[in-house]
């Protein structure tokens, strides 16, 4: 079995030294699968461990053990090459709904032209042909009009450069922004949840109270703050946390694999709550979602007319070849048409209604973390309980009395040699 790719991201950002509460921590693993994954990854990258006089372990990897992987795993090598080729195919998809616009514009107005070509020179030029042609080439600027140079005046054309200059993305892009957005801001909202709550249980220095924890979490119902804590069970259960309970009745909890780091670090900067964050149009500036819905709309009132001309099928019939062709796919030009801009219309209105439930849930998660801030006696007398069993141990170097980086009959001498040079160390200084 492969290692954890989020695994061995983590390990990374620690520096390659850590323990299995500091990977837990970070990544917002279970405890289980935090200490499973770094044995797979000791295993197959040539990690040591490292055990200190308490029995605790630390895992050292070597900086090159990607290399290392890649070299051990096919499967690595063919994640890799299938990342670089998905965004590649994404990144098509993406545009290909822009092209597609563009084209569906050209082959509308073009077949549009060719009908109207081909109805003013059946007609006489002195009586009904002089009056089509009229109509004809009134109608024709207005079609363009997105593709007149002249129609935007300086103003416009400055606004068109701010909004280029603000914006990351091209046009083909900020098309596909307009119609499907651009993900979900809150993908990874359960990974942040853990690594929240993790680092809350680190700042205490592995010891909390449910109210500590509650502004992280969901669904707790009109009686989180009763005497029951039952949505604190995940939470013991992630991180093999243990309940504590006072003389009072009151209930904290430890977590003991929290309590031990591989390096001194200080306090982890994290919010008082879990904030979504709100659902978003478009990532595209608005000038370009301007230009798309301008679009669309073109797009759309130029398939109604197209669909006027081309009603009983006679034209397509006697002109044939391109105006046949777009005869034959005229409901899927309509149906892009519709749905350029229904799909964008729909979604608002859904962004909006999702919106609301996150600020919603905002707001409660806000209230809890409130709660903490000017805490009443029976809180504080909770979290004073809990600081009897807040404890944070650093295992370095000089701690460890065991590590496969090294034979361990050459650790046992080294580690005698140590022993004997403080026993006389004490001798000459009396003690």
């Amino acid at each position: 079995m492969a290692p954890n790719p989020t695994i061995m991201r983590t390990v990374e950002q620690l520096g390659y030294r850590v323990t299995v509460g500091d990977v837990a921590t970070q990544a917002g693993l279970n405890i289980a699968e935090a200490g499973q994954g770094l044995l797979t990854l000791a295993a197959d990258a040539g990690g040591h461990l490292q055990v200190a006089e308490s029995g605790d372990i630390v895992y050292q990897f070597p900086q090159n053990f990607r290399a290392i992987l890649r070299n051990k795993y096919f499967q690595l090598k063919l994640q890799e090459w299938w990342q670089k080729v998905w965004g590649i195919i994404f990144y098509l998809i993406r545009i290909s709904f822009g092209i597609f616009l563009v084209l569906s514009i050209a082959l509308i107005t073009i077949t549009i032209f060719i009908i109207i070509t081909a109805a003013n020179s059946d007609r006489d030029s002195d009586n009904r042909g002089g009056s089509f042609s009229g109509g004809g080439f009134f109608f024709f600027p207005d079609l363009f009009w997105y593709f007149s140079p002249n129609y935007y005046d300086t103003r416009h054309q400055q606004r068109r450069q701010e909004s280029r200059q603000t914006s990351e993305l091209n046009f083909f892009e900020a098309v596909f922004s307009f119609l499907f957005g651009d993900g979900n801001p809150n993908a990874k909202l359960e990974e942040r949840r853990w690594q929240e709550i993790a680092a809350v249980i680190r700042n205490q220095r592995g010891a909390v109270v449910a109210e500590q924890i509650a502004p992280y979490l969901d669904d707790l119902g009109p009686g989180y703050k009763q005497e029951y804590e039952d949505y604190m069970l995940p939470v013991l259960l992630r991180f093999n946390g243990q309940p504590r309970v006072s003389s009072e009745g009151q209930i904290v909890y430890y977590f003991p694999e929290l309590q031990i780091r591989a390096s001194k670090k200080g306090r982890q900067s994290i919010q008082a709550y879990l904030e979504e964050f709100p659902w978003r149009f478009s990532m595209a500036s608005s000038g370009q979602n301007m230009l798309s819905a301008g679009l669309g709309v073109l797009n759309f009132v130029g398939a109604l007319v197209l669909g006027n001309l081309l009603r009983d099928g006679v034209v397509a019939a006697q002109l044939g070849g391109l105006v046949a062709f777009v005869q034959g796919i005229y409901w899927l030009l309509l149906a892009y048409g519709i749905g350029f801009l229904g799909v964008p219309l729909v979604r608002y209105f859904w962004i909006q209604w999702r919106n609301q439930k996150i600020a919603q849930r905002n707001r409660d998660r806000l209230s809890r973390a409130r709660l903490l801030t000017e805490p009443d006696a029976t809180l504080q007398q909770k979290i004073d309980f809990a600081h009897q069993f807040a404890a944070e141990t650093v295992i370095e170097n000089k701690d460890l009395v065991y590590s496969t980086e090294t034979d361990l009959l050459d650790q046992e001498i080294e580690r005698s040699a140590q022993i004997e040079a403080e026993w006389h160390k004490r001798l000459q200084s009396g003690e």
